[in-house]
C-alpha cells in the first residue's frame, strides 16, 4: 500500500496528464509486485485491493479529489494485473470496492469512486477478457458492497449512480458471485 502511495505522489505531481500518470504509477506498481512472485487468487486479489487503496490516499494527499481519479487507478489495476495474466471478474469487484472504501477514508465523493471505478471497467473490459457488461456488473456489485459496509449514506449515494447508464452501459448489480457449482449446490425450495 506503501509502495503505490509513493509510486502515485511522486508520478501526479508536476505532471500535465495526471490521468495517464496515475494508470502508469498503479499499473507499475502490481507488475512490480507480481512478477517473480507465486502469488495466487486470493493473494493477488489481496495485492490488488494494497495497490488501490495505497493510490486512493496518494491522490489525496496530493490535493486531488479520489472520485475523480477513480477511472485512472481502476484502469491502473487492471492493466498491471492483465499484464501478468491473473485479471478476474472478482479482481474487478474488489478493486471497485477498494476504491470506494479508500475514497470514503479520505473523505472523498463515494458516489464518484464508483462511478469512476464502473468507467475504469468498461474502458478495461476488451483487454482482460470480458464484456463491457461483465465489467460493469463486477465494478458495481463490488461498489455497492462497498458502500454497504461504509454506512447507508454511502450505500445511497452509490446506488443512485449505479441506476444510472455509465459510459453507454446499464448496471446489473448481480451479487454475490457465485460459482456455477455453487449455484448448483444451492438447496431448492
Amino acid at each position: 500500500m506503501t509502495e503505490a502511495k509513493e509510486q502515485v505522489i511522486g508520478a501526479v505531481q508536476g505532471v500535465g496528464d495526471v490521468t495517464t500518470a496515475t494508470v502508469d504509477a498503479v499499473s507499475n506498481t502490481i507488475v512490480h509486485a507480481l512478477k517473480g512472485t507465486r502469488a495466487a487468487g486470493t493473494e493477488i486479489i489481496g495485492l490488488a485491493v494494497d495497490t488501490v487503496t495505497g493510490a486512493v490516499k496518494g491522490v489525496a494527499e496530493v490535493g486531488m479529489e479520489a472520485g475523480d481519479a477513480a477511472k485512472s487507478i481502476m484502469v491502473g489495476t487492471l492493466s498491471g494485473t492483465r499484464k501478468v495474466g491473473v485479471t478476474s471478474v472478482e479482481t474487478v469487484s474488489a478493486s471497485a470496492a477498494a476504491l470506494v472504501k479508500g475514497t470514503s477514508e479520505v473523505g472523498g465523493d463515494v458516489g464518484k469512486a464508483a462511478k469512476g471505478a464502473v468507467e475504469g471497467a468498461i474502458h478495461a473490459a476488451r483487454d482482460i477478457g470480458v464484456t463491457a457488461e461483465q465489467a460493469a456488473s463486477a465494478a458495481g456489485s463490488g461498489a455497492l458492497r462497498a458502500a454497504g459496509e461504509v454506512g447507508s449514506t454511502a450505500a445511497e449515494q452509490v446506488q443512485r449512480v449505479l441506476a444510472k447508464t455509465i459510459s453507454g452501459v446499464k448496471v446489473v448489480i448481480r451479487e454475490p458471485f457465485q460459482t456455477r457449482k455453487e449455484i448448483r449446490d444451492e438447496p431448492r425450495f
